[in-house]
């Protein structure tokens, strides 16, 4: 059977997964992370693009990305193979370090794209890493908090924020209030996966 093609053209909106191979880690470190972290940075040099939202987890990530000129296959392809010869040299490890293909979910409402910044940043905590969001070092989550940006110029809060500018308290306090609003979310998603 083959592939379904995913939908592609300058300003398309994924939510892209990808697991460590039988499951197993991703990045076993800090050093690990930040080399991610690095190679996601020269990735956007070659074939630019927006990132919306990002969380490194224990053995998969999430990216909330949208394309500019490049499709996502090949921003994957460069991103991922990038990191599987740098992980599996610095660990002596040999074989695939990625569970086949990257999952990407074309995000086709403003409803699908809030939710989906939540589930983000929201991972960390459905999967009982931290208690609160902005524990969590290794998600954008803090950069929508204005409190930092893991320095990746080209993590983009712009677009997710400005569904809560006109909020009294300030678009990062209301998409705070959103995000920890949730908390049955959380224990709900929790239950089912």
């Amino acid at each position: 059977m083959a592939r379904k093609r995913r939908p592609s053209f300058p300003g398309a909106i994924y939510h892209i997964t990808s697991r460590g191979n039988r499951k197993e880690i991703l990045f076993k470190d800090d050093t690990d992370r930040k080399m991610y972290l690095r190679l996601l940075k020269a990735t956007n040099e070659k074939y630019p693009f927006t990132l919306h939202a990002y969380c490194l987890m224990t053995n998969h990530i999430h990216l909330l990305l949208e394309t500019k000129e490049s499709p996502t296959k090949d921003i994957m392809r460069y991103l991922h193979s990038r990191y599987a010869t740098y992980f599996n040299q610095r660990h002596d490890l040999v074989g695939h370090v990625f569970q086949g293909r990257y999952h990407a979910e074309f995000i086709d409402s403003a409803t699908y794209f809030i939710e989906v910044s939540r589930y983000i940043h929201l991972n960390p905590v459905k999967s009982n890493l931290v208690d609160k969001p902005e524990h969590y070092s290794w998600s954008s989550y803090n950069a929508y908090c204005e409190k930092d940006f893991n320095n990746l110029p080209f993590l983009s809060t712009n677009r997710v924020l400005s569904f809560f500018e006109f909020s009294s308290t300030g678009a990062a306090n209301a998409y705070s209030d959103f995000i920890n609003a949730k908390d049955d979310w959380v224990q709900d998603s929790a239950q089912n996966n």
